[in-house]
């Protein structure tokens, strides 16, 4: 049974202990609005921009059967998965959802016999997939000195993948990364990005809207302009959301852990007292047993 200090002490330590849970809270939440805002704001952009690239790439007949950034190589046998999560933990389930996605998936295509390499944007993943994976790992991207994500960090990133591409390192590209949806809740979203797969967008037809167009100048000449472009508005897109995920994932596990402080601060307490007037009690017997002895 510990003693009466010790319980003090440990009262004491979980106080503390809920100070810092609380301040994390305070400044994620601080944080967690202006990443909310420019995720949702750059998803209009991101979706319109592969929309646009696939309503004019109907209109493009390939001539050449070598590398682009548009419909790949052909084939799939190399592929390349890059993974988005955090430089630091305290953060929930955060980066295991995401890397237990990215596992079941490398799983799916060892079982294919597809040669994998991996990418881990933030160090948090990269110490997880290390343990398994360490032999797929080909890069980490330290984002540790980034303190607000920006289109350059994305296109830095974005040109080293296309660089890799072109130098027939990889067939096939996607990413793994958390899409906010609010505070208690992330989605772990896998998305091709090489080749590009366009979605049906119902509320804009750019398809129709497009058909009748002609491009000046032809629309090869604008995909290779737009292409690297959207490589890396998806890339960007992907830091945004993770960001903003992070925030929110780290705010819900912070409240979590003030509230878990709280029960544990009440638990002692009460530990404390009982055990407190326990040591009274014995001490009054003794009194009187020993006055009475008298």
């Amino acid at each position: 049974m510990p003693s009466l200090d010790d319980l003090k002490k440990r009262i004491g330590s979980v106080k503390s202990t809920q100070k810092i849970t609380k301040a994390m809270k305070m400044v994620a939440a601080a944080k967690l609005r202006r990443a909310q805002e420019s995720a949702e704001s750059s998803r209009p952009y991101s979706d319109t921009m592969n929309d646009v690239i696939g309503s004019i790439s109907k209109k493009v007949v390939s001539t050449s059967s070598g590398r682009n950034l548009l419909t790949g190589t052909g084939d799939d046998q190399v592929q390349l998965l890059i993974l988005f999560t955090s430089e630091r933990g305290l953060c929930g389930g955060f980066n295991s959802s995401i890397t237990k996605k990215m596992r079941e998936k490398i799983e799916d295509l060892k079982k294919l016999s597809k040669t994998v390499k991996i990418i881990c944007i933030g160090k948090k993943g990269y110490d997880i997939l290390k343990r398994k994976y360490s032999d797929l790992i080909v890069d980490v991207i330290d984002m540790k000195a980034i303190k607000s994500v920006s289109y350059q960090d994305a296109k830095d990133i974005s040109q080293k993948i296309i660089k890799m591409y072109f130098d027939n390192e990889f067939d096939t590209c996607s990413i793994f990364y958390n899409k906010f949806k609010s505070v208690i809740d992330q989605i772990p979203t896998d998305q091709k990005i090489l080749p590009i797969e366009t979605e049906e967008n119902n509320d804009i037809d750019l398809k129709s809207s497009t058909s009748m167009l002609d491009f000046e100048p032809g629309e090869t000449e604008i995909l290779e302009e737009l292409l690297p472009l959207n490589f890396a508005v998806q890339i960007f897109k992907a830091l945004l959301e993770s960001a903003a995920s992070e925030q929110g994932a780290r705010m819900s596990a912070m409240d979590n852990a003030s509230r878990n402080a709280s029960d544990m601060i009440d638990k002692l307490t009460l530990f404390y007292n009982r055990s407190r007037q326990a040591v009274i009690t014995k001490e009054l017997i003794e009194i009187i047993s020993g006055a009475e002895a008298v």
